[in-house]
């Protein structure tokens, strides 16, 4: 059977308006949505403190130096990543040492999205701090405002900002899990740190941990996890010790270690202790020109028949008890050289106080 050709537009077209009424018909009805009203006053403050702190922290690429063998050109290619801030107006950054260590350059990025091309000031790697330096031109981000570790507790509330895996200006929250850790590391153990549940992931590390003004009271620096990713426990190095050690490697280049003068290590120490009956680090020798010589410490010696004649043995510094070397370096740790202590030895059999003053490792 044939149609007219007008006939069949006539059909076409009363299809297509009543598929158009259907259409219309069958429009989803979107839930209206309901008023959030006022964000509650601690999710406001840790957004503002965001908001205030975080173009003071930085994103750091590494790099190598790569030879094409083909081309015999040589270009950099990103080694690795790692997070920093900024300590002051001159662009002074503040990152970790194992972020930048072994890079033959490094670049920072800011919140701006500017990339500078960084200089390297100084390290102290028994305290995992490094200093880079760019030229922030005339838009300068604040530094970060700097807080204490003195009176951190147990419980309190602190927030990591960093890079994770790339992500730039990732907050993330805890509290702070316990204090004064120590932990092995490549250069040495690090003492008196933070420990803390707030999630810390690669890329954090040289990041700042803040409390709840916003203020830097850590530099996160490692995790202890089987993975690799954060489970719950990371560490801190605190902000005394950044305060006391930045300014060091600012002006002279590398951290000058308060020291002694004294050798001992922890088998000899902790064998000839035992034998003494005693509790203390044994001086094995004493340093020429040292604090401790001037001081008049007695080192030990050997004996003809092979036996160590014991030499003094520093029981305490500053009243804090002293058990051995590792003892001694974190008691040495939280001061600075040129500062008055008091050694409490072990001399022959009775008790002996002196006091001496710090000198500074040289580079």
């Amino acid at each position: 059977m044939r149609f007219p050709i007008p006939f069949l537009l006539a059909g076409l077209l009363i299809g297509v308006l009543v598929g158009s009424g259907d259409a219309a018909a069958k429009q989803p009805a979107h839930r209206p949505v309901a008023a959030r009203g006022p964000l509650a006053a601690d999710e406001s403050a840790v957004v503002d403190m965001f908001k205030r702190v975080s173009p003071s922290v930085v994103y750091i690429t590494t790099l190598d130096r790569v030879l094409n063998l083909l081309t015999l050109n040589v270009r950099d290619v990103p080694r690795g990543t790692g997070s920093g801030f900024l300590w002051d107006d001159a662009g002074h950054v503040v990152t970790n040492y194992h972020v930048i260590a072994g890079a033959r350059a490094a670049q920072v990025r800011l919140s701006d999205q500017r990339t500078l091309a960084a200089e390297l000031v100084g390290v102290s790697p028994e305290n995992d701090l490094a200093v880079l330096r760019i030229k922030l031109g005339e838009r300068r981000p604040a530094p970060l405002p700097l807080g204490s570790s003195r009176d951190l507790q147990v419980g309190q509330r602190v927030y990591a900002i960093g890079n994770p895996f790339g992500f730039d200006h990732t907050l993330t929250t805890g509290i702070v899990s316990a204090l004064d850790r120590s932990i092995g590391g490549e250069e040495g153990t690090i003492h008196h740190l933070i420990q803390t549940d707030a999630a810390i992931n690669p890329g954090n590390s040289g990041g700042p941990l803040l409390d709840s003004a916003g203020r830097l009271i850590g530099v996160n620096t490692s995790i202890y996890s089987p993975s690799g990713a954060s489970a719950g426990i990371g560490f801190a190095i605190p902000a005394d010790t950044v305060n006391r050690v930045v300014p060091e490697i600012i002006a002279y280049g590398y951290y000058r270690r308060p020291v002694l003068g004294v050798v001992s290590t922890e088998r000899i120490s902790a064998l000839v202790t035992q034998q003494l009956g005693v509790k203390g680090m044994l001086v094995l020798e004493v340093q020429a020109n040292s604090p401790a010589a001037q001081a008049g410490l007695v080192g030990s010696r050997m004996a003809r028949d092979g036996s160590i004649v014991a030499g003094d043995v520093i029981q305490s510094v500053d009243g804090a008890p002293i058990d051995g070397p590792a003892a001694m370096d974190k008691a040495l740790d939280a001061r600075r050289p040129g500062e008055r202590v008091t050694l409490g030895l072990w001399r022959e059999g009775r008790s002996v106080q002196v006091a001496l003053t710090l000198a500074a490792s040289r580079r």
